[in-house]
């Protein structure tokens, strides 16, 4: 007999299949579409999935490209897209957290599915306030050392023209840029040792993608000094002294 939760994750299979296909023709008559790299996909998981976070539709473009069912990890709130953009996540489905609280629970969530062999997506940089690439938070290489799954980077390129360029009646020019998998990680130690190892992690996650993205746009992983001191300022988390969905000192 199949169960209620069978037919809830079927039904989230069949919209998710259906939004796949739908993405196909979307991003081909809304942008002129570049993929770079499509060798470079694994045939299937356990695989983390990493890009540049520069958009609110970036986590589409995820979903255009994978071959998968990828699940999302991502922040409980949205502040930057529109509502019509924040009803994609939910009929796709995906892992909340709640920036600033450490999102132990959601950290768990997403090593259980790489455990079972799935496919993550995750922007390290945990939003999209600059159009620079900036530091990661540690959530990223958290998840990569615990579970010990490879990562594919992808660049995204392009995505904050697509809307101004429709308003003008043109088609803008995008790139997903898709990466060689590298790692798996692993971390030992304590305390201090153990975060500089994963931040180490991280930065090396960074500068996988930063080479998939334009030199003028990797911010902080520049070669150029001018490129780095120009990004900063954009590593400045906004979340670093509250919590995300925090609501008259309460946490959402």
């Amino acid at each position: 007999m199949t169960t209620e939760s069978e037919y809830t994750n079927l039904g989230r299979k069949f919209l998710r299949k259906i939004l796949q296909m739908l993405s196909v023709p979307a991003f081909g008559a809304l942008t002129r579409l570049e993929i770079t790299g499509l060798e470079n996909l694994p045939k299937s998981g356990p695989l983390m999935v990493v890009g540049n976070h520069f958009s609110f539709i970036d986590p589409v473009c995820l979903v255009r490209l994978s071959p998968w069912q990828i699940e999302f990890l991502g922040g409980a709130d949205m502040p930057h897209a529109p509502f019509w953009a924040k009803i994609i996540p939910v009929l796709w489905g995906y892992h909340p957290l709640y920036r600033g609280t450490g999102a132990a629970d959601s950290l768990k969530a997403a090593v259980a599915i790489l455990d079972r062999g799935g496919v993550l997506g995750i922007f390290p940089e945990a939003g999209n306030w600059a159009t620079v690439l900036r530091p990661p938070r540690p959530g990223a290489a958290f998840i990569a050392a615990q579970s010990g799954a490879p990562i594919l980077p992808v660049g995204l390129v392009g995505l904050n023209d697509v809307f101004p360029s429709l308003a003008k009646h043109r088609r803008a020019k995008i790139q997903f840029n898709i990466g060689k998998p590298f790692g798996p990680f692993t971390v030992s130690g304590h305390g201090r040792e153990r975060r500089k190892q994963l931040d180490e992690i991280g930065h090396e996650i960074m500068r996988h993608i930063a080479g998939l993205i334009p030199p003028e746009k990797r911010g902080h992983y520049s070669d150029d000094p001018a490129i780095r001191e120009a990004a900063k300022g954009t590593e400045i988390y906004p979340w670093a002294d509250k919590v995300e969905g925090e609501v008259v000192g309460e946490a959402r």
